[in-house]
């Protein structure tokens, strides 16, 4: 076997490792083998988040400073032991009827898509064959704005949801921005709940102009806060919690708490903010998985 390349058992599953001295993060040093520990520390709480969900991998192959490409489908030589599953691909910009997608259920296959330089994780609000069991609000700020003026927003829209009895909880998004996800209770089309999310956004939009726009327009956006709620869209994927982010350390789509929230809003240190991997690490040793109610299901949305 070449030098580079290592077998291990991963849950009774055989996988040959590679390259993993390659610097995925160069202004960081973090290499693909960290990539492989920092995803197999943290698999305990990412992978119910990732369970029964398609999968959709951007792949760093040169790290994050190279090229980068989507990846859907399962590649030619996925092993067979990797679940997948053959959904519809309406408006597919490869003209494909069908996608054979990943779905990432168990550690095997988590360790064998970090050694293909998946750094970035997306999902979508559906698992398969089902309605949205998850309704996102994604918040984007526009400059001058930043990550203090989405803790503001995402106050406004935490308050604004529980008059309707949803809860949400928030996370970074990893770069500039924060979203908010809200357990839902998975008998509503993806349709009715991006209606619902738009029409919450714009009452928000009405109230608070000078700091929220839901449209989509970026011109509108310097200075405010991007409400999108079209990332309900069945179509669409979220970055999903812990995974990392192609930045120039290896961020993460970090879980909050509410009293951080509130923290970054008002200007305190600490606050929302790009954690890193052995941030999270260190802050799910302490703290659990703060998203752990995503997974107990929710309340029906009013109708938009």
């Amino acid at each position: 076997m070449p030098a580079d390349r290592l077998r291990v058992d991963v849950e009774g599953r055989a996988l040959e490792l590679s390259n993993l001295d390659k610097v995925l993060y160069p202004a960081a040093g973090f290499t693909k083998g960290e990539v492989i520990d920092y995803y197999t520390r943290i698999a305990p709480v990412l992978l119910p988040h990732l369970r029964d969900r398609a999968l959709t991998r951007i792949r760093f192959p040169n790290g994050v400073d190279g090229g980068s490409f989507f990846e859907k489908n399962a590649p030619a030589a996925t092993p067979g032991w990797v679940r997948t599953e053959t959904l519809p691909a309406p408006g597919s910009s490869k003209g494909r009827e069908t996608i054979d997608y990943v779905v990432a259920d168990d550690l095997p296959t988590l360790v064998w898509l970090a050694n293909l330089a998946a750094l970035e994780l997306h999902t979508p609000q559906w698992k398969v064959g089902e309605h949205p069991d998850m309704m996102v609000v994604d918040l984007d700020p526009g400059a001058p704005a930043g990550l203090k003026q989405c803790c503001q927003v995402a106050l406004l829209m935490r308050d604004r949801l529980a008059e309707d009895g949803i809860d949400s909880y928030p996370k970074t998004s990893g770069k500039k921005g924060m979203q908010l996800c809200c357990p839902i209770a998975g008998r509503q089309s993806a349709d009715d709940v991006s209606a619902y999310a738009k029409r919450i956004a714009q009452e928000l939009e009405r109230a608070q102009p000078k700091v929220v726009v839901s449209k989509m327009a970026k011109n509108l956006r310097p200075g405010k806060v991007f409400i999108d709620w079209s990332q309900n869209n069945a179509a669409k994927t979220t970055v999903a919690p812990y995974s990392l982010r192609a930045q120039s350390v290896p961020s993460v789509s970090t879980p909050l708490t509410w009293d951080e929230v509130e923290a970054g809003a008002a200007g305190r240190r600490p606050a929302a903010k790009p954690y890193t991997a052995d941030e999270v690490l260190r802050r799910v040793d302490k703290s659990g998985d703060l998203l752990a109610p995503l997974l107990d299901g929710g309340p029906e949305l009013p109708d938009a």
